[in-house]
């Protein structure tokens, strides 16, 4: 398993993570198996946005005697009400329901406490000049979690959380078809077949901004519906006219800018281990920009996915490094100083490119590379 840096927190996350819908219904010893397997894989982040006492209770008792091998992004605001899950900014529902979570878990602290599910941005202005936030910093300083995290189906919601400074982890739906579209407050609407109608054209502007903020604050993403709820593997239902396969979506959500771990909503042990596979899987299973160039319905034309299709480069040069870091200076109008350090570090930078071509005849979306590379050497310096 690989381990990726949860931005500024420093927590060291696997590139696969475990999504709660995997211990829904349960039993005490079948969470224990998958729990055993996790542990197996390397398998070491797990999301709890669901309140139910039943599951809470069995992960508390697959957790005990190796609780420490463990980051858990629990969330605030997430209750369990008349025997289902009810979203809450009630205060006393709210503490009531996370002094729960963190009794039935059997811990007195967690690694993330993620404010649960706002895709509104007037919620959101609540949240922020609001008691559950102020909550939340009072769990922070008092070591019971150790940061403060937000899920969000809405980039401009999003944006919003993580200019504020107060977020360190975001929680966001990554996926190709899900970031051609717009920001919305319904997510509903991210799924509907009238909105994938027409040919889209490029990543929605606002959640490139978001993916490259998110890099440059330090603000790590741990990922959702990476599958788009199971419909990118499907022919008949994907939005984008063809299924896709679990490790080019998988891949797709890494290559994204700040994103460290992926959580997956396996089910059944073999779900966990096709997951976990992709660690190992050759790079031909997880390239997804022949399956992407060939989708019927979407163009990514002249956009820089990322995926490393231009290289090898004649004198070395990381093309998806050096676009990346220009993308995220472009973004915020000049150049961050923690940009210019992380570029200052590459072994061939821009200055280096002979404008050879070889580069752009690679590349399957029709990437102007020669000339991001000029703007990048003018941009950087070198």
């Amino acid at each position: 398993m690989n381990y990726r840096t949860l931005g500024r927190t420093g927590l060291s996350v696997s590139e696969i993570g475990m999504g709660c819908e995997g211990f829904v219904g349960k039993s005490a010893d079948e969470v224990r198996l998958l729990v055993d397997a996790m542990e197996r894989f390397g398998v070491n982040c797990i999301d709890l946005y669901s309140p139910d006492p039943e599951l809470r209770r069995n992960l508390g008792e697959a957790l005990r005697g190796r609780r420490e091998k463990f980051i858990l992004q629990t969330h605030l605001c997430s209750v369990w009400r008349d025997g289902q899950y009810k979203r809450t900014r009630d205060m006393d529902e709210v503490k009531t329901g996370f002094a729960d979570a963190l009794r039935l878990l059997g811990t007195d602290r967690v690694e993330i406490g993620m404010i649960h599910y706002s895709d509104a941005l007037d919620d959101w202005r609540s949240i922020e000049s609001g008691p559950v936030l102020a909550y939340a910093k009072e769990l922070k300083a008092a070591g019971v979690i150790g940061h403060i995290g937000l899920s969000s189906h809405n980039p401009e919601v999003a944006l919003a959380a993580v200019e504020s400074g107060d977020i360190d982890v975001l929680m966001f739906s990554v996926n190709p078809c899900y970031d051609l579209q717009p920001a919305g407050e319904d997510v509903e609407e991210l799924f509907k077949e009238q909105n994938y109608r027409q040919e889209l054209v490029n990543m929605d502007p606002q959640r490139q901004t978001l993916y490259e903020t998110c890099q440059r604050l330090g603000v790590g993403i741990t990922v959702m519906k990476a599958f788009g709820g199971g419909d990118l593997l499907s022919d008949t239902l994907s939005p984008a006219g063809r299924a896709m396969t679990p490790y080019q979506c998988l891949h797709y959500a890494l290559t994204r800018p700040a994103v460290a771990s992926i959580m997956c909503g396996a089910r059944t042990l073999a779900e966990l281990e096709d997951c976990a596979g992709y660690e190992t899987a050759p790079e031909e299973e997880r390239d997804y920009a022949a399956a992407f160039a060939a989708l019927p319905k979407i163009s990514w034309q002249g956009h820089c996915m990322y995926c490393g299709h231009c290289a090898p480069c004649p004198v070395g040069i990381s093309v998806a490094e050096v676009t990346k870091f220009l993308n995220l200076s472009r973004a915020q109008g000049s150049v961050p100083e923690t940009v210019r350090e992380h570029y200052a570090l590459l072994p061939h930078t821009a200055s280096e490119c002979l404008s050879c071509g070889q580069c752009e005849e690679r590349c399957p979306f029709g990437v102007p590379v020669v000339e991001n590379m000029r703007q990048a050497a003018e941009l950087f310096g070198r």
